[in-house]
């Protein structure tokens, strides 16, 4: 069969065969219909990811959607190497697979069950999101960023606040149902009245200096029940955080992604995700590319619209 295949450290994947999988008691064969590109998947293939295999060669991709022996469409999770997603079929742990809502585009569904999963398990597992909170969402103006925004609305946020470096994207996001919007730049003046009249959760997809400016905020203005999540480190991988901030306020600094919550909470996260999607509008730019121009799409700047493969 045809797949996208990772032959050594630090190679991109290839289109070329790939021998056919196998089912056992434990795994199912899925005839993959759309599998996306994102920054994970990316990360896993170069080999730089916490999560990456180092066993050589393996298909590319973490998720996607496809159907079953007896036809049911489904998403599924492939993060047992060498059954990654880019691939005409794969191996999946039966565990690892939720029902597509019939009435949602499985295309759609790849491009959006990645980036969607992100603050839906952050939200709903890790900070534990109460009805009428305030979110503040910092780099919301990529698509992960953007579609929380949806999410944490859908999810019944009283107020929520969207930070990034587009000004036309957070313009654009004010429709989508974010109350405040701020550049950077504006976001430390901002920060103090913010702070003064409350903020639940931060979802954070930058780190660096803004998310930096956002706990010194919160510890300087006496709040006393934010709750931080890391998800993304655009602006940079480290920052210098005194101990004090933590020691000297309610403030609680968390992570969601994989390791912080378990694969059976990242499935049920999906499941519930995909199912608010046919009912509510999380759709997300994106391109459709044939798998055959892998090689050719992998290094190209997705950052506005999604490339998803189609098989």
């Amino acid at each position: 069969m045809k797949a996208a295949i990772v032959s050594a450290a630090g190679e991109q994947p290839v289109y070329g065969d790939f021998h056919e999988p196998q089912a056992d008691e434990q795994h199912v064969i899925v005839s993959v219909k759309a599998a996306a590109v994102s920054q994970l998947a990316k990360a896993r293939a170069s080999g730089k990811h916490y999560s990456a295999t180092t066993h050589y060669p393996f298909i590319t991709g973490i998720d996607g959607t496809g159907t079953l022996s007896n036809g049911d469409p489904v998403y599924f999770l492939a993060f047992d190497a060498p059954w990654g997603s880019m691939a005409e079929r794969t191996l999946v742990p039966a565990t690892a697979i939720v029902p597509l809502p019939a009435s949602l585009d499985p295309v759609l569904a790849a491009a959006i069950a990645n980036p969607g999963m992100s603050s839906w398990a952050a939200l709903t597992r890790r900070a534990q999101l109460q009805p009428g909170e305030t979110v503040l969402i910092n780099g919301a103006t990529g698509t992960s960023g953007g579609l929380a925004v949806r999410i944490a609305r859908h999810l019944g946020a009283g107020k929520i606040i969207a930070t990034g470096r587009n000004r036309e994207v957070l313009d654009q996001l004010r429709a989508q149902g974010a109350d405040i919007t701020l550049t950077l730049d504006e976001l430390p003046g901002a920060l103090p009245a913010l702070m003064k009249e409350g903020i639940g959760i931060v979802l954070d997809y930058l780190w660096g200096q803004s998310a930096l400016d956002i706990m010194q905020a919160a510890v300087a203005g006496g709040e006393k029940s934010v709750r931080f999540v890391q998800i993304g480190s655009l602006s940079g991988q480290e920052i210098t955080l005194h101990s004090k901030l933590l020691r000297s306020s309610g403030l609680t600094l968390m992570g969601s992604g994989l390791g912080s919550v378990s694969d059976a909470d990242l499935i049920a996260c999906i499941s519930e995700m995909l199912n608010a999607a046919a009912e509510s509008d999380f759709s997300v730019a994106f391109q459709m590319r044939p798998l055959s121009e892998v090689a050719q799409a992998w290094q190209e700047d997705d950052s506005r619209s999604r490339t998803v493969f189609t098989l």
